[in-house]
């Protein structure tokens, strides 16, 4: 029910009088003292003036104690709120983290701070901010990480293939086992991290026009050694050139057998063709988007962390030759000569 300062019972007036004689809190006193001062029908200036307070400051003091009765008067706690997280907040929040926003009514694709602290007050209709919630997820044992694609659609014959490779892979007498595959060579170069001062950013120049070149390389399975061949299209004749230059280099294997993925190239005509004329190379393709199967792929990335990101060549012909010396320098493969190798004049 509201509350009349000029109708302020008695057993309130002493309870105040009181709190103004024995209270230690300051602003309680201050507060009551203002009280005390309008009852006795000053003015709310002259009652700002007695107690040291603004004229706004005495009018909320009025109104709370008009809403709430004495218990308006009573400070708020010091410091900081109490802790309003208990373990529901906990379990309510790792749910939410374990399902997407869609699923809430949103339309976000991901979970924000902001989001999650909306979703905490809706279902728990506690308020917790959103600073409050990045520091309960490290606690949770949650961090803002880099997601991973994950394939709808599996390889039906993965088992089988894996299987195939790992007999392969076991040293056979007069059989060789390779990993096969072809990167991409650009002239623009690929931007990513440096070391860099505070508040400066690297430039890197770049062509202007593109300049695209393709590999072909079989890295052995065991020794590390590296067999390659270049080509100005990522075509058959590519993959063609990669087999004979096995077939050269491993006369007397009794037979070549090459780990490569499903590319086009490794399936066409020209290649069935050249594969009967020659049966002791045999393909052996890994299952369907499962790069770490093929061991070049760090080779390819380790090459293009060398050479190709952030390169400042100025000509084709120079980032060709560099990448000429790293396949020379990086063999057997992985070792770490060509980390330290110098540039050849």
């Amino acid at each position: 029910m509201p509350y009349s300062i000029q109708a302020m019972p008695r057993p309130i007036r002493r309870r105040l009088k009181r709190t103004v004689q024995r209270s230690p809190d300051r602003d309680h006193v201050r507060r009551a003292m203002a009280l005390l001062h309008l009852y006795e029908r000053h003015k709310v200036s002259e009652a700002a003036r007695l107690v040291c307070a603004a004229r706004s400051t005495v009018g909320q003091w009025r109104g709370l104690y008009e809403e709430y009765g004495e218990a308006g008067l009573e400070p708020a706690c010091r410091g900081r709120s109490p802790w309003t997280v208990n373990r529901g907040a906990y379990e309510t929040l790792e749910t939410l983290l374990e399902s997407s926003p869609e699923a809430h009514g949103y339309v976000r694709s991901r979970w924000s701070s902001e989001l999650l602290a909306l979703e905490l007050e809706r279902q728990l209709a506690v308020r917790i901010h959103a600073s409050t919630v990045r520091r309960l997820l490290p606690r949770l044992g949650f961090g803002y990480r880099r997601a991973r694609p994950v394939l709808v659609r599996r390889d039906p014959n993965k088992n089988r293939k894996l299987r195939a490779i790992a007999r392969a892979l076991r040293r056979h007498r007069s059989t060789e086992v390779f990993y096969v595959d072809e990167p991409d060579v650009h002239f623009n170069p690929r931007i990513d991290s440096a070391w860099t001062r505070r508040g400066e950013q690297i430039g890197v120049p770049t062509p202007g026009q593109n300049i695209k070149h393709y590999l072909a390389g079989a890295l052995h399975a065991h020794s590390g050694r590296l067999v390659w061949v270049n080509h100005a299209r990522k075509n058959t004749t590519l993959f063609i050139k990669l087999l004979k230059a096995l077939r050269r280099t491993y006369r007397s294997a009794r037979r070549l057998v090459l780990i490569l993925d499903n590319y086009v190239i490794h399936k066409s005509v020209a290649v069935q063709r050249w594969l009967a004329d020659n049966p002791k190379v045999r393909l052996l393709f890994q299952p369907t988007y499962s790069p770490w199967v093929n061991r070049i792929e760090r080779l390819w990335k380790t090459l293009h962390d060398t050479i190709t990101r952030n390169h400042r060549c100025a000509t084709f012909r120079e980032l060709a030759r560099r990448i000429i010396q790293f396949l020379d320098a990086v063999q057997p493969f992985p070792g770490n000569r060509h980390a330290l190798a110098t540039l050849e004049v």
